[in-house]
């Protein structure tokens, strides 16, 4: 009987002694019997054009959509934004050249003389002419405050002419009576510079006087008065040149320096109750002499004789001051003309002889001009214009254009080299 042997037991510890011999392979390895050769390189592939690149300034294409669900809400469509253009810089422009009566504004030291003020012979004269119209006014001032409020009415109205220098009373002399206004921002800052450097060629402090503006866009014109008032048209501020302009407040500046425009004012301010008694007496007698011619010609007579009468006592007890009265418009004209003199040579020492001479011609230009145009009215209408006077050339305050070229040709000269 075969019996089949028992498999080892896996407790016993001879069969954990036993173990597994290595399994060798039967062949041996196969080696290469010729020459090595080397592998081939791998295959690339060949362009025939570089690869195309995304260009920067083309605009990107938009997103695909994608279906929303119905409880999203779509955004709204992003409109292209273009795209910055290269910043082109900015070509070198020539400045514009500059007008040959141009002047420098740039600040500077200013040196400020002692007597910035002084009284002229014209302004002496003015004040001279103006005495008779004073005496008048103060006998009328004295009649009316005996019977009104005794002496103090004469002393009060003494004292009123303080008012010219007032600057509150100079702003109400400005406006209500000159016409005159404030400038704005812009026509400071174009007129500021300007008088700044006038005043500092002059030697005067440039605060010590107000600007103004006077609305006028058709004359060529300016103003001093008072004692601080220094006024321009729209016309010479807008149009002039800052140098023509310099000229302009150079000789309103001279009125106030040689102190012409406070010996006028003072002096018309003293003559005006005179001009006031003079135009009540006046008017007293005409209205007198119609009622009389109404009524019959002796009674004109008479009463003419009366007016006669009181003129020559009147004019016998005041030693003939009417009379000097009635002939000093006359004589203040001729004054007037002598202090525009003075004034443009002030503008003329201070370097604005070319400047005012300039200005000269421009006004002499418009008003002949104007007599022109005047002319061709009157020839249209079928008549003619009446020739200036001999009695307003005598009453004119300013000197004929001829006069004053002639006058400031020591200055157009030029000057020899020192």
């Amino acid at each position: 009987m075969t019996t089949t042997p028992n498999p080892p037991d896996s407790t016993d510890p001879r069969a954990e002694a036993q173990p597994t011999p290595p399994q060798y392979p039967q062949q041996p390895p196969a080696y290469p019997t010729g020459p090595a050769q080397p592998p081939a390189p791998p295959a690339y592939p060949v362009q025939s054009a570089p690869p195309a690149y995304p260009d920067p300034t083309a605009q990107t294409p938009p997103p695909p959509a994608y279906p929303q669900s119905p409880a999203q809400h779509a955004a709204p469509p992003v409109p292209p934004q273009p795209q910055p253009q290269p910043a082109i810089p900015p070509q070198p422009t020539t400045p514009a050249p500059l007008h040959a009566h141009h002047i420098s504004t740039d600040q500077r030291r200013v040196y400020l003389k002692a007597h910035q003020r002084h009284t002229d012979a014209t302004a002496f004269g003015t004040l001279l002419l103006y005495l008779p119209h004073f005496l008048s006014s103060l006998l009328v001032v004295s009649l009316v405050s005996l019977v009104s409020v005794g002496g103090l009415g004469i002393l009060a109205w003494l004292l009123s002419g303080l008012l010219v220098i007032h600057r509150p009373t100079e702003e109400v002399i400005a406006r209500r009576m000159l016409g005159l206004r404030h400038p704005t921002q812009e026509e400071f800052a174009r007129l500021a510079p300007v008088w700044q450097e006038v005043a500092a060629r002059a030697g005067v402090d440039a605060q010590n006087y107000q600007l103004w503006i006077e609305e006028n866009d058709t004359d060529l014109n300016a103003v001093a008065a008072a004692g601080h008032i220094v006024g321009v048209t729209t016309f010479a501020l807008n149009r002039l040149p800052n140098g023509e302009l310099a000229a302009v407040l150079a000789h309103e500046l001279g009125h106030h320096v040689g102190g012409h425009a406070w010996a006028s004012l003072l002096g018309y301010w003293y003559a005006l109750p005179a001009r006031l008694a003079y135009r009540v007496i006046r008017f007293l007698a005409l209205v007198t002499l119609r009622v009389a011619a109404f009524f019959s010609v002796l009674g004109f007579l008479v009463i003419a004789l009366f007016l006669g009468l009181f003129a020559f006592a009147t004019l016998t007890t005041l030693y003939g001051l009417p009379l000097l009265i009635l002939a000093a418009p006359y004589a203040l004209a001729a004054v007037g003309r002598r202090a525009e003199l003075r004034a443009d040579q002030h503008a003329a020492a201070l370097g604005f002889a070319p400047m005012l001479a300039s200005v000269l011609h421009q006004m002499y230009g418009a008003d002949q001009a104007a007599k022109q145009q005047a002319a061709l009215a009157a020839r249209a209408a079928g008549t003619r214009l009446p020739k200036e006077s001999a009695i307003a050339k005598l009453l004119a305050t300013h000197p004929d254009h001829h006069t004053r070229l002639h006058h400031l040709q020591p200055w157009l000269q030029p000057q020899p080299p020192r």
